[in-house]
């Protein structure tokens, strides 16, 4: 059964950092393309930063470019996203996603939530003074 199990949400002030991490089992998560997307609320769940299988495509979405990044550590089956310099607007429900298969570059690329198939159920991440 494949289960992704996001945590390291929480509060923080405007500037302040966040790494949230992302857990996988049932899957190898180094052969999954891999997305972190983000839904605030009212608004539609958007991507924020995806990445191929292979590390060779990556889409970051522009409200995030410079502040935030992703990556994975293959032995713990983990995924990160290291979130700094955190702005009011980066409040959201933060999930990880998962696409293995034939269209894991262009799931990266795309960095769309249609075209993945396994979801956590997300950590919530406010951003306040």
């Amino acid at each position: 059964q494949v289960q992704l199990v996001e945590s390291g949400g929480g509060s923080v002030q405007p500037g302040g950092s966040l790494r949230l991490s992302c857990a996988a089992s049932g899957l190898i998560l180094e052969y999954y393309a891999i997305g972190w997307f983000r839904q605030a609320p009212g608004k539609e769940r958007e991507g924020v930063l995806c990445i191929s299988n292979r590390e060779d495509i990556k889409y970051t979405a522009d409200s995030v470019k410079g502040r935030f990044t992703i990556s994975r550590d293959n032995v713990a089956n983990t995924v990160y996203l290291q979130m700094n310099s955190l702005k009011p607007e980066d409040t959201a429900v933060y999930y990880c996603a998962a696409l293995g298969g034939y269209y894991t570059d262009f799931a990266a690329q795309k960095c769309a939530e249609s075209l993945f198939e396994s979801w956590g159920q997300g950590t919530q991440v406010t951003v306040s003074s």
